[in-house]
């Protein structure tokens, strides 16, 4: 007579979930970096469009508006790293990021500040600053609470 044993070869149990929430993350991460990328570059344009020449006095040339967006992108995806560890790591996750986050877009609005730059570029950018930080933290914030309760 044959027994069959009522194990089902798988995944361990819990470990389908916990990547669930990691790939989640990752990829609503990765949709608001794309996100963040657009709305920043967007924001570049028009402020060209309406004057501001974005020349940072040490290099004399102008910002290219290419790299508003990598930066915006780089900066994104590092933001994407530490929501995924906050989410293995931390007990309050959400919370951390925010918190986080928020510290890290306060200490990048410093450079715009001591560039030298003139108002209206210093203006610009210290607002171009603000706009990613808009998309990126609302979004890892609410998905790292929905990934955690």
């Amino acid at each position: 007579m044959n027994s069959m044993n009522d194990t089902v070869a798988g995944p361990a149990p819990g470990r389908t979930s916990r990547t669930y929430r990691f790939r989640g993350l990752v990829g609503t991460g990765l949709v608001a970096t794309l996100a963040a990328m657009v709305a920043t570059t967007l924001a570049a344009a028009l402020a060209r469009a309406v004057g501001v020449g974005f020349e940072i006095p040490d290099g004399g040339e102008a910002i290219p508006l290419g790299g508003f967006a990598v930066v915006t992108g780089f900066c994104s995806v590092v933001g994407v790293v530490v929501a995924t560890a906050l989410l293995r790591w931390s007990a309050r996750p959400a919370q951390r990021f925010l918190w986080t986050a928020v510290a890290l877009t306060v200490i990048s609005l410093i450079p715009p500040l001591v560039s030298g730059a003139d108002t209206a570029t210093t203006t610009a950018l210290l607002g171009l600053h603000l706009v990613p930080a808009a998309v990126m933290i609302p979004t890892l914030t609410r998905s790292l609470r929905t990934r955690t309760e």
